[in-house]
This record gives C-alpha cells, sequence and structure tokens, in this order.
C-alpha cells in the first residue's frame, strides 16, 4: 500500500481482517498507519432492524435464495449480467422462450436454485419475467443454467448483453413427473410472478 500505491488514507470496514490467516484487523491497521504515516478510517457497520449487515451475511442470504432479505441488505436489487446465448429450445416448445444468461463474471454469486421474479430493461423499457436457475431435472439435465422468460417480449435476444434484477424468489426447482406437470407449474408461477410483479 505504502510503496507501491503511496497510500495516504485507507478505508477498511467494521469487521475486515487480513494479512496471514486474516489474523490482523483494524487495530494493526492503525499502528501500521502510524508507523508508515498513512491515515485509518474505519466504516462502522450498517444496521438494518438492528442486525448488522457484512458482505457474509449478504452472500449467505444470496446463497439460501433469500434474495428479498440480501436486497434489503445490499440496499439494491442484486443484479446479474450477462449474454444471450443458444439454449435447447424446450421452453420455446412448451410456450416459455426463455434468454439463456452465460454471466460474464465467473466470480459472481448465483443464487441457491430456484424460479425468481425478475425485471430487466430491455430497448429503454422495463420488462417483467421470471428466470430459473439449476440444472433442469425434469428433463434429466446436468449443466446448471440460469435462463429468463420476460412477460410480453418476444424481441430476439441472442448475443445481446442483458442486466436482470432479482425481485423475489417463488420456489424452489423441482423435478416434475412429465413435461406437462412442468408445463402447468411454469403457468402458476408466471400467474404467481404477475401478481407480484414490482411496478
Amino acid at each position: 500500500l505504502v510503496n507501491r500505491l503511496k497510500a495516504k488514507k485507507v478505508i477498511i470496514g467494521y469487521d475486515h481482517r487480513f494479512g496471514r490467516n486474516r489474523n490482523a484487523n483494524i487495530t494493526d491497521l492503525i499502528h501500521f498507519g502510524n508507523t508508515f504515516e498513512f491515515e485509518v478510517e474505519e466504516i462502522p457497520a450498517q444496521e438494518i432492524d438492528e442486525v448488522s449487515v457484512s458482505s457474509t451475511k449478504i452472500r449467505k442470504a444470496l446463497m439460501h435464495g433469500e434474495i428479498e432479505q440480501a436486497n434489503l441488505y445490499l440496499g439494491y436489487q442484486y443484479m446479474l449480467t450477462g449474454t444471450v446465448t443458444k439454449g435447447k429450445g424446450l421452453g420455446k416448445k412448451i410456450g416459455f422462450p426463455t434468454a439463456n444468461l452465460k454471466i460474464a463474471e465467473d466470480y459472481k454469486l448465483i443464487p441457491k436454485n430456484g424460479v425468481y421474479v425478475v425485471k430487466s430493461t430491455l430497448n429503454q423499457n422495463t420488462v417483467h419475467g421470471m428466470m430459473n436457475i439449476g440444472v433442469n431435472p425434469t428433463v434429466d439435465g446436468k449443466a446448471r443454467s440460469i435462463e429468463v422468460h420476460f412477460f410480453d417480449f418476444d424481441k430476439n435476444l441472442y448475443n445481446e448483453k442483458i442486466q436482470v434484477q432479482l425481485v423475489r424468489k417463488l420456489r424452489d426447482e423441482h423435478k416434475f413427473d412429465s413435461i406437462e406437470d412442468l408445463q402447468k407449474q411454469l403457468m402458476a408461477d408466471k400467474a404467481n410472478a404477475q401478481g407480484l410483479r414490482p411496478g
């Protein structure tokens, strides 16, 4: 920090730890600051409903599919950004065409498998929809994928980069006995999502 970046001030989160085995904390950093002549500022814990918010809590909420809780912690809706790629076309065959999203960043945390209410800005218009994260177990899928079905939108999005905001979770991913059962559930999901769609 000092030799390479010529740091004069370091801002650190209240729960940040660093160094070997993450043993050092802000007390150590202040000591280093006094030695190497840089200022240290601590960002205090942000509290929501008297619960201090940390990146660990946000990650845990996302991994458990608790998207509304994660959004509350973040102060905005969690987003996934990626390029629309060609899928197997199953969704289109059963009346639910999807945009298959390839996430741009390998390090991006993908929420727990399930069906989510989402929204996106496409062609300068807000479009609502539902998104499935998972392996498509009904058709014995193996690879994890992210598929978005937009309501009232039928334009080709292949190779376009889009950003999707996750609003809330509808349900966990489930293996159905038949494609027909899956189709019925998707119709129920859509009705539910449209009833919950954000303004």
